[in-house]
């Protein structure tokens, strides 16, 4: 068969439903491949970068790699960068099939040419480029076990173009590859896990990416409820346990929520699963994390463990794995005050977020995501993009069925809630999608409504206008006296964007409206837009520590 077809050929023997891509010169011989397949579903995209997240939002909620077609080499490549960094942060398995320039044509400064190679590096897992047709499967292959295996992350496999059209012998395709599985601790380790815990007054168990890797969240919850230990989740990671657990606190660090990052500066031992314990959780400071404490790490790279924080007990294995050894050897023990306390903080939390409201007739977010909390339904997957307005979200809105939250984590991208959010909706299509966008980053992704239409990604974005850029607005009003510059936009109707593309449009000034809306947009079976507009002064300068040097005025 043809190269191109290999390629295709390759994509289906890993699993992959869905292909999202840019269709381009350097690989119409794949796309030529596709067109009669029923196998796998080739998503067209505006943009992509805007493929990559919904490549990225495919692999978080699937768990297995999505797969990105990135037809035209140059500019179509360097569009690829953004989302590829962002899937790096977020160690997240994406593979990108690239054309690159045709082999006779490389380092002659020819039409569209660009270091393909050496532009992915740092931006990947690992980057490939294939130099002769007959490997093209084996490089595919090796791209999808690297993307999957340990810490995951995104594989580009670049194939200048003019191989794809030479006619290879490809072995018949065996039995499907399963992802590499990682083990759990030593005894040796784990016997010293169980010892802490049991003589621990103040334990916190703190959970992230790697529990949801490993779909533990049942298992998470058996051994919370054994040790009778409050949960919180590292920063993005909200969905490890259902919202409402009666020992689930929330996230931690400056975007989640003072309860559970309270609970991180007090607790006795810290039993860290499958969570760096980086920037976004801690900031990196003993002033966020219990300098008495002995902290348990446990991460699937060994790099991680121990990295920011020293640990007490330092465990390089599958968080999963680790959950359900310490189950075999772990007993119940009483949570007494301190689990009590945990709790009622908790609760105080959620009633005051239930009562937000907003000033002089304005929407505050909180209002407003306690307003479509009232309608989400109990299966929905929600995307939040970065900014600050949506990233209050990523504690304030309730999922409760992992995988249920995407966020764009390390990266901090603008523009990734929309575009994850179809990419959510295409791995799990019997379930409903929540995008949470400012108008900003709904501005940077709003051409892929024609994607969502033409692939039949019926999902809901919900589009919180404030009309700036509001993270860099409060900077310049906590720490630059008000001196806005470029903080300022000027948006179009939302609502009636949506309705131009032929999707539906809504817009929302109330609470009750935005019930209404989010209820009506759910049931629409297309496409839907809710604009919110929200107060301009509710916005937060979370990143403090980056100004050190200015006092705040604020």
């Amino acid at each position: 068969m043809s190269g191109g077809s290999a390629v295709v050929e390759g994509l289906v023997a890993e699993g992959v439903t869905h292909a999202f891509g840019v269709i381009g010169t350097a690989m119409l011989e794949v796309f030529d491949a596709l067109y009669e397949r029923s196998d796998i579903a080739y998503v067209g995209v505006r943009h992509e970068q805007n493929a990559v997240h919904m490549a990225d939002g495919y692999a978080r909620v699937r768990g297995r790699s999505g797969a990105v077609l990135a037809g035209q080499p140059g500019p179509g490549a360097t569009n690829l960068v953004t989302g590829l960094a962002e899937a790096r942060h977020a160690f997240s398995p994406v593979v990108v099939v690239a054309g690159d320039t045709a082999s006779l044509q490389v380092d002659r400064d020819t039409f569209q040419e660009v270091d393909q190679q050496a532009l992915f590096a740092p931006v990947t897992k690992r980057t490939m480029t294939a130099k002769t047709p007959g490997r093209i499967p084996q490089y595919l292959e090796e791209a999808f076990r690297v993307a999957e295996a340990g810490r995951k992350g995104p594989v580009v496999l670049n194939i200048p173009g003019d191989l794809l059209a030479v006619e290879i012998e490809v072995a018949e395709p065996g039995r499907p590859r399963e992802p590499s599985a990682s083990g759990g601790p030593a005894p040796e380790a784990l016997a010293r896990v169980v010892g802490l815990l049991a003589s621990a007054e103040r334990p916190l168990i703190v959970a992230g990416a790697g529990v949801k890797w490993a779909r533990a969240g049942g298992s998470l919850a058996e051994l919370a409820e054994r040790l009778n230990a409050p949960v919180a989740a590292s920063a993005g990671h909200g969905d490890v346990l259902p919202g409402d657990h009666p020992l689930f606190i929330g996230q931690i660090g400056p975007r989640g929520n003072a309860v559970a990052t309270e609970l991180l500066r007090t607790a006795d031992v810290i039993l860290a699963l499958g969570t760096r314990l980086g920037y976004n959780t801690t900031l990196f400071s003993r002033d966020n994390v219990s300098a008495d404490a002995a902290i348990v790490h446990v991460d699937i790279e060994p790099s991680a463990v121990g990295r920011y924080f020293p640990a007490t007990v330092g465990i390089a294995a599958d968080a999963g794995a680790t959950i359900a050894a310490l189950l075999e050897v772990t007993n119940a023990r009483d949570g007494g005050n301190w689990l009590e306390r945990a709790q009622e903080g908790r609760r105080a939390l959620l009633d005051e977020r239930a009562a937000a409201t907003g000033a002089d007739g304005v929407l505050a977010p909180g209002a407003v995501y306690a307003a479509l909390q009232r309608a989400l339904p109990r299966d929905a997957i929600v995307t939040v993009d970065t900014g600050t307005i949506s990233l209050h979200a990523t504690d304030t809105l309730q999922t409760f069925q992992a995988p249920s939250l995407l966020t764009p984590l390390d990266f901090g991208l603008v523009g990734f809630s929309y575009a994850a959010g179809l990419g959510a909706k295409a791995a799990a299509p019997e379930r409903p999608v929540v995008s949470v966008i400012g108008d900003g980053g709904f501005s940077m992704s709003m051409c892929e409504l024609g994607t969502a239409l033409s692939a039949g990604l019926n999902t809901v974005c919900v589009v919180l206008n404030n009309g700036c850029w509001g993270a860099e607005k409060a900077y310049q009003r906590d720490f630059f006296d008000g001196r806005y510059l470029g903080a300022d936009i000027v948006n179009p109707p939302f609502d009636k964007i949506a309705e131009a593309f032929g999707a539906v449009g809504f817009r929302a000034e109330s609470a009750d409206d935005v019930t209404t809306a989010l209820h009506d947009a759910l049931a629409s079976d297309t496409p839907a837009v809710i604009e919110v507009p929200v107060d301009p002064d509710s916005i937060t300068s979370f990143r403090r520590d980056a100004f050190p040097h200015r006092t705040t005025v604020a």
